[in-house]
């Protein structure tokens, strides 16, 4: 054999060697890399152990607490403004807000309007937020009306108060649908009323 014909035998066997040693190299370069990012990521998360919060010694002076209705409760009392409501033969929906304003549970009656269930919501919240039935903060609007302009508020009959002993407000109580504030305030009462 000449050796033209040898080197292009090794010529031959030699690209494919090579090509095979290339991408056995990038093979182990791309596993390598993904080692080093798991590494890098494993990095940047810390120990839990170390992410332990930090503790303060916060004395009583510095603290508040507040009462709130157990979702029993504000159940108990939404259903009550229902049945109140549905005795009547009317068609509403009832609110009951923390004394945050944060909704605890809403019942909507049946049949009760589109309309009824964010007004319900609004005031419970205006009742809460005032301490006070909504009908009797109509009355502040009149020397007032910039009331009104507050979000999430409705100054309709229809709200009233949840009070703790010694009269401070823990939730309130929205009813919206009937066709009068003072029938809504009604049922609203019920509600109240349940909770004893």
């Amino acid at each position: 054999m000449s050796n033209e014909t040898q080197q292009q035998q090794v010529t031959a066997i030699g690209k494919p060697a090579r090509t095979r040693l290339v991408i056995a190299g990038a093979a182990v370069a791309v596993v390598a890399a993904g080692a080093v990012g798991i590494a890098s990521v494993n990095a940047q998360r810390p120990d839990p152990a170390a992410q332990a919060p930090i503790a303060a010694d916060v004395s009583d002076a510095d603290l508040q607490q507040s009462t709130h209705l157990t979702l029993a409760a504000a159940t108990r009392a939404a259903q009550s403004a229902l049945d109140a409501a549905v005795k009547a033969n009317q068609r509403v929906t009832v609110a009951v807000v923390d004394r945050n304003g944060n909704t605890i549970v809403v019942l909507r009656g049946d049949g009760a309007g589109p309309q009824s269930y964010e007004s319900a919501q609004e005031k419970a919240f205006t009742a809460v937020s005032w301490n006070a039935p909504t009908s009797q903060l109509t009355e502040r609007l009149k020397s007032a009306p910039q009331l009104a302009d507050i979000p999430g508020t409705l100054f309709l009959g229809g709200g009233a108060p949840v009070q703790a002993k010694g009269g401070a407000p823990i939730a309130g109580i929205g009813v919206a649908g009937a066709p009068s504030g003072d029938q809504d305030e009604e049922f609203a009462r019920a509600g109240v009323a349940a909770l004893g």
